[in-house]
């Protein structure tokens, strides 16, 4: 299963991130939106990155140009035809992406792998939504793309041995170290940071401190990059709440049942940087 030509679908946060690092390895690389507007932002945020990071020092002008180059956008199925493997960055919701691997499936050969970036659904139930179960398999990346170094490869019921061992060289090609993930909710890394994230809120649900000083109290004291309130408005409040659900209804734990103010928060807009307010309040 060679892999020379590569598809993503979406172009938000995580699909242009996910773009941006398939065209730096040398992949030619198309980049799908629902409309031009969509996509002209995520290809404007991959060029600011990698703008940034020329005059940064940290890349060079010229694997600037070359990542660019590999890199082409549309709004359109057909200019995916030739794409050896799809990853899938659109949001969380299955019937968007039956739909979606449908109408891909009317125009990609019958060898083209499909991959979903899903964060908590689960892959054999998406791989089954499609005529190709055998070549379907989770690749599940981290924010920001670019600078992460995991990738979570996920195997369905059906996953055969060569498509496993081709995304899982795919994911080392990239850069990135890959590991292998369950087809359970939350993968590993969600199954074991959600919790922790809701125990954070109910913890000061029950006036264990401040938000300030749990943040600083995890950070400093465990030596984490971050604390869980700055992580939760980095991650984004909607998509934990999200991700919790699903858990809690896979599992029927207590552990993962959204507290009541998290759900609140997301009811209010408080969705974290993204929106502008989340734990905390963020000026432009």
């Amino acid at each position: 299963m060679e892999i020379k030509t590569v598809g993503v679908l979406g172009c938000g946060l995580m699909g242009s991130g996910i773009a941006q690092v398939c065209a730096a390895s040398g992949y030619k690389t198309v980049v799908r939106e629902v409309d031009q507007a969509f996509l002209d932002k995520g290809l404007g945020r991959i060029r600011k990155f990698m703008d940034d990071g020329v005059a940064k020092g940290k890349t060079t002008a010229e694997s600037r140009d070359a990542t660019l180059a590999n890199l082409s956008g549309t709004t359109t199925f057909d200019a995916m035809k030739d794409c050896d493997l799809i990853i899938e960055a659109i949001v969380e919701n299955l019937d968007d992406k039956r739909e979606t691997y449908a109408a891909l499936e009317g125009v990609v050969s019958d060898r083209a792998i499909f991959v979903s970036n899903t964060s908590s659904l689960c892959i054999t139930e998406l791989a089954a939504t499609t005529t190709r179960p055998d070549r379907f398999a989770g690749l599940h990346f981290f924010n920001p793309v670019p600078i992460m170094k995991l990738v979570e490869v996920i195997r369905a019921l059906t996953t055969s041995d060569e498509t496993y061992q081709a995304v899982f060289a795919f994911a080392q090609s990239l850069g990135k170290e890959p590991i292998t993930a369950p087809d359970r909710p939350g993968f590993i890394v969600n199954r074991l940071l959600v919790p922790y994230l809701l125990d954070a809120i109910r913890a000061y649900e029950n006036g264990l401190g401040t938000l300030e000083d749990i943040d600083k109290g995890m950070k400093l004291g465990c030596g984490y990059p971050m604390g869980p309130f700055t992580l939760l408005d980095f991650v984004g409040l909607d998509t934990t709440y999200y991700i919790a659900n699903i858990m809690f209804e896979e599992f029927r734990e207590p552990a993962y049942a959204p507290p009541p103010l998290l759900k609140r928060m997301v009811l209010a807009g408080r969705m974290g940087r993204k929106s502008g307010r989340g734990v905390y309040t963020y000026t432009p």
